[in-house]
């Protein structure tokens, strides 16, 4: 929830509680709702968007009413705005007031590629998903279509010269420093641990679902990972870009 405006959140999930709320109609055994049903579907787009960032899952886990559309809604806003309103102070006083990381503040290209699919709770789809992004977009930067996943970022981040054909990924300007070394071999090796420690076993564990916490960990990779590919410089033979 981190970047949350937890004051406008709380606001627009007070106005769906008002909106959705039932009350007694003039005739006897009838009811309806405070606002109109435009007014209600508006409101739970929002919403529906706030309580994907504050309760996990919660499309899965709340319980639908025959008699009330939006009660399973509604009630799942109410837990959400106490959520919000007390979560600072219950941080504080049980001791877990660390820093958090937010997936929808993630490198674009780890976030875009998972977003969809966490939404739903597909966490292990939503990695891939991720890694297929990152994949894409490394091909497109260094324009190659012949190589993928590990060998794709291996060719890349390599400190040897460019080729034809053969683009670079330069993450500071090269020179003979050790330190252009090791960010060239850093990179190179992060690329290797993500592929063959995240995305090839995932590629081979499709019947079991990743906690979301531990799915998190690996967007966290994944975005360090585009980000220094987005960041690097293209270097073709001949010159760099």
């Amino acid at each position: 929830m981190s970047g949350l405006n937890v004051e406008w959140a709380v606001a627009e999930l007070d106005k769906f509680t008002a909106l959705s709320t039932r009350t007694s109609g003039s005739i006897r055994g009838t009811s309806s709702y405070a606002g109109t049903t435009s007014e209600i579907l508006a409101q739970a787009q929002v919403v529906e968007k706030i309580l994907d960032q504050v309760v996990s899952n919660w499309r899965h886990t709340a319980s639908p009413s025959m008699s009330d559309r939006w009660k399973a809604t509604r009630e799942t806003a109410i837990r959400a705005r106490a959520v919000l309103v007390r979560e600072q102070e219950l941080r504080a006083n049980l001791g877990d007031d660390a820093p958090e990381i937010s997936a929808a503040r993630l490198h674009p290209w780890a976030w875009s590629g998972a977003s969809s699919l966490w939404a739903s709770g597909h966490y292990r789809e939503a990695v891939g998903g991720a890694a297929r992004k990152l994949n894409a977009e490394t091909q497109n930067k260094v324009g190659r279509r012949d190589l993928s996943e590990t060998k794709l970022f291996q060719e890349a981040f390599t400190d040897k010269a460019a080729e034809p054909g053969k683009a670079r990924l330069r993450r500071i300007t090269p020179d003979s420093s050790d330190t252009y070394k090791s960010v060239q071999r850093g990179a190179m090796a992060l690329a290797e641990g993500i592929f063959a420690g995240i995305r090839n076993p995932l590629s081979h564990e499709a019947d079991q679902e990743l906690d979301e916490q531990v799915a998190l960990e690996y967007l966290a990779a994944l975005s360090v990972l585009a980000r220094w590919v987005d960041e690097s410089t293209v270097e073709h033979a001949g010159g760099t870009a």
